[in-house]
């Protein structure tokens, strides 16, 4: 009897601190970064006005359909967050709460982290350029393939520039494309051995591609959960692990035969 009196005095007087640090807390900023859905672009496209894939020295095809790579967007790392704005975007499926270390794990200034994330999207480019030559078998020789994504930062549209450079020389292999002409939307960062790796705030890049008319996404394997979590309506997950099984996937979307699922 002596326990069931004490438990919830012990509660009420720890609740006392608590209360404390919340009042504090709705005048402080936290270490969080709000998120949202962003721009998509398609690579097999322009951005910016600008074409996003440029090769010349080698015989391209003209393609169909769209490969869009999706981003965020989210408050810089010197942004102001206070509770009531993280209590706001926890119940909203449009916006996320996310680490500050895990958005800017650089830290330094806003000019900073830019540069950072731009040289960051400078070598993703060139080891989707190695990573889509390693998948076709081809020595770039003579052949310059030249990538632009205008002020686009980090390395998450890896995967989907080695896919667009497949396309424009290659297709499905057989005379089509890729795409068989739908709008195709994922994000995953590439490496030169085709490897597929996870990127974060998958749920939010889901909605940007159901926004923008993709009807599939293409996920990193380990971001499958948090890709399901919100989910649109029309929007088929499809889990990669590395560039051949991108590219085969999506030939087995266009024969209508079984994909892998999250």
């Amino acid at each position: 009897m002596p326990l069931r009196v004490s438990r919830p005095r012990a509660l009420a007087l720890c609740a006392l601190p608590v209360l404390a640090l919340l009042g504090t807390a709705a005048f402080a900023p936290l270490p969080f970064t709000l998120a949202q859905p962003g721009t998509t672009a398609n690579v097999l496209g322009k951005a910016d006005g600008k074409p996003v894939i440029t090769i010349t020295g080698a015989a391209t095809r003209p393609t169909e359909g769209q490969l869009r790579m999706t981003t965020i967007v989210a408050t810089g790392p010197e942004a102001d967050v206070r509770i009531g704005d993280v209590v706001d975007s926890w119940f909203r499926t449009d916006r996320a709460v996310m680490p500050r270390d895990s958005v800017y794990p650089t830290g330094g200034s806003e000019k900073e982290i830019e540069r950072h994330n731009l040289n960051d999207m400078k070598e993703s480019q060139n080891v989707a350029v190695d990573a889509a030559m390693n998948y076709l078998d081809r020595d770039l020789g003579s052949t310059r393939i030249a990538l632009d994504l205008g002020n686009v930062g980090g390395p998450s549209a890896g995967l989907f520039l080695a896919l667009g450079i497949v396309d424009k020389l290659d297709g499905d292999g057989d005379g089509g494309d890729l795409t068989g002409g739908r709008t195709v939307a994922g994000t995953g960062t590439i490496a030169a051995d085709g490897k597929v790796g996870a990127v974060g705030g998958v749920s939010l890049k889901t909605q940007a591609a159901r926004r923008d008319g993709a009807t599939v996404f293409l996920v990193p394997e380990a971001e499958c959960k948090e890709a399901e979590s919100e989910r649109p309506k029309g929007l088929r997950l499809v889990p990669v692990t590395t560039l051949k099984g991108a590219v085969n996937a999506l030939k087995a979307l266009d024969r209508g035969d079984s994909v892998p699922h999250c």
